[in-house]
């Protein structure tokens, strides 16, 4: 396994430092961090480039790395402990082996828009960790993909990138500027015969999420964690849908919240397809 060597904190490793915290950086290098047996594992199996392995020169490897070390044609980069131990943010020692990821484009056409789509839009994030949960829910309930939009919280930050458990590559996920990029691909997709419903969710919705048809075509639109949905969102809305609850919580989390609606659609879309339910019989009368 011939490569590079690094023990001083040189330039590439300085390169690779910056695309911890600097997202500035990440998009200009058009690279991420990733470590973990499971996401690089699916970084791999979903096709994604791997730009260079680096990995911890002062042990034995295990099989598995020794594997992926030999299976990928790409750099690979034996490093020193300490060092490997801070791009990997670990207090604990550091990572068998992070990957340097190339980045997918940020291409709406890349989610797949289908008679029983469901998508789902989490607006102006502020928590990485939540970008995280909610491609982990998306993957899980059988979403089609996530679009982030607004300049908040960053899909490619190593926090959201672990809090996905290795979701980010399977399931596609899109960064747009605002709703007009987002509003402008509905149009075209509806102009080509497939009716996507904007599905909003807030505390005073006009129906609760278990009334409400979801095995229609159907983007699930999650607010910023404190301000809710913005103005222009809000707009584009066809339908808002609540989450009932009876306790004294006023509201959930957002990357909950979005678990809750996913499980819903998925549940209705299941019961839908095992036959229980009329097909094409909506839970809801629209307006």
């Amino acid at each position: 396994m011939a490569g590079q060597r690094i023990t001083t904190r040189n330039a590439r490793f300085q390169q690779w430092h910056a695309l911890l915290a600097n997202r500035n950086k990440r998009k200009r290098q058009n690279e991420f961090l990733v470590q973990g047996v499971r996401p690089i594992t699916m970084a791999v199996e979903h096709g994604w480039t791997v730009r260079a392995l680096l990995y911890d020169a002062s042990r034995p490897l295990s099989r598995w790395a020794e594997e992926l070390l030999r299976g990928i044609s790409t750099d690979r980069v034996a490093m020193a402990p300490e060092l490997l131990a801070e791009l990997g943010e670990r207090g604990d020692g550091a990572p068998e082996v992070l990957a340097v990821v190339e980045m997918r484009p940020d291409d709406l056409s890349r989610i797949a828009v289908h008679e029983a789509f469901l998508g789902v839009l989490f607006d102006r994030p502020t928590q990485p960790g939540n970008i995280g949960s909610i491609i982990r829910s998306a993957d899980a309930f059988g979403a089609d993909g996530l679009i982030v939009t607004g300049h908040a919280a960053d899909v490619y930050d190593p926090k959201a990138v672990r809090a996905t458990t290795g979701s980010l590559f399977a399931l596609p996920v899109v960064r747009s500027p605002s709703h007009h990029e987002v509003a402008q691909w509905l149009t075209k997709e509806r102009g080509q015969g497939r009716p996507v419903a904007v599905v909003g969710t807030d505390e005073h919705g006009e129906a609760d999420a278990d009334q409400f048809d979801l095995t229609q075509p159907v983007l699930l639109l999650i607010g910023n964690e404190t301000a809710g949905l913005s103005a222009g969102w809000r707009e584009l809305c066809d339908h808002v849908v609540s989450i009932p609850m009876s306790g004294s919580a006023s509201s959930l989390n957002a990357s909950n919240a979005a678990t809750v609606v996913l499980y819903e659609a998925a549940r209705q879309r299941r019961r839908a397809a095992s036959g229980s339910a009329k097909r094409g019989t909506p839970l809801h009368i629209h307006d």
